[in-house]
């Protein structure tokens, strides 16, 4: 089974890094879109380690941001160090992104104290994560900005709540943030809601 992990950057391995000619680091370039550190460059050796029988793998990344370079293991010798670092950057972003919904949403907590089953906690993450992700996506210049951002400018906001025979209308009370909600016209078409007797929802902006 193959497998690609971060090693801590111990003290003495860090001054051996730096001791290094620059003849030994190779540059590579992740053009992946919307990446901020896209020019890098990497020490691809192998390495024994304590407990660890033969080999392993080590590419030490220098570029992504942090002060010292990264130090990735691994024992798979077939794909190349810059394919390496291109699958562990997918990874960690998708773990940023639970991360973050974990802190905003506190799952970790919610079943420390209750008793609710992690497999739950985990699906309900994921889910409050698209939730979030598709309104980020749907209002101008919050693509990329975090659940807790989202929700503090547009779903902690008042209102009134009016339901008649035609349908449910919505009047969020006046926000700064209120145009850019009007101009992302979520509420069009308005859409029936199956459990509420089929009755569309309509927002109004006070």
């Amino acid at each position: 089974m193959q497998f690609i992990t971060i090693r801590r950057r111990g003290s003495g391995l860090m001054r051996r890094l730096r001791g290094l000619p620059a003849s030994a680091w190779h540059n590579a370039v992740i053009a992946t879109p919307k990446r901020c550190h896209q020019h890098l460059r990497y020490v691809d050796e192998q390495v024994r380690l304590r407990g660890y029988c033969g080999q392993a793998r080590q590419v030490a990344v220098d570029g992504l941001g942090n002060e010292e370079p990264t130090l990735f293991l691994s024992n798979n010798n077939q794909e190349t160090a810059r394919q390496l670092i291109i699958r562990y950057a997918g990874r960690n972003r998708v773990e940023d992104g639970l991360g973050s919904c974990v802190d905003f949403f506190h799952l970790d907590r919610l079943s420390s104290a209750v008793r609710l089953n992690a497999d739950l906690d985990a699906v309900l993450t994921v889910l409050a994560h698209g939730c979030y992700r598709w309104l980020g996506q749907r209002i101008k210049g919050y693509e990329k900005v975090k659940p807790k951002q989202l929700y503090r400018h547009f779903v902690e906001t008042g209102g009134l709540i009016e339901v008649g025979e035609g349908g449910i209308v919505v009047t969020l009370d006046r926000r700064s943030h209120n145009p850019l909600l009007k101009e992302a016209a979520l509420d069009q078409p308005p859409l029936p809601v199956p459990w509420l007797r089929h009755l569309p929802v309509l927002f109004r902006y006070s």
